[in-house]
């Protein structure tokens, strides 16, 4: 069955980087665009960022552009969101979620001194 298992979030000081990944399963990964959402406590669930099926096309949010990368690996179906000069309001849940709408269960990201 589709698997979308998320990691790497955690505690981190403002000015800090973060890496999460999303092993993907079930599913032909290298045919899909995927995306990172990210949900924070009383705020409208945030499309963070997405890249094309291949790789070629990336799209973000304009509050994280320039400090978040999203990429992906097909040969190992992972998709990456390198998050750096991490700030407080970027703390929230992060989701890794395929095109045709399978979420994972999310990794917290916590930024705080």
């Amino acid at each position: 069955q589709v698997q979308l298992v998320e990691s790497g979030g955690g505690l981190v000081q403002p000015g800090g980087s973060l890496r999460l990944s999303c092993a993907a399963s079930g599913f032909t990964f290298s045919t899909y665009a995927m995306n990172w959402y990210r949900q924070a406590p009383r705020k409208e669930r945030e499309l963070v960022a997405r890249i094309s099926s291949n790789g070629g096309s990336t799209n973000y949010a304009d509050s994280v552009k320039s400090r978040f990368t999203i990429s992906r690996d097909n040969a190992n179906n992972t998709v990456y969101l390198q998050m750096n000069s991490l700030k407080p309001e970027d703390t929230a849940v992060y989701y890794c979620v395929a095109d045709f709408g399978y979420w994972g269960q999310g990794t917290q990201v916590t930024v705080s001194s």
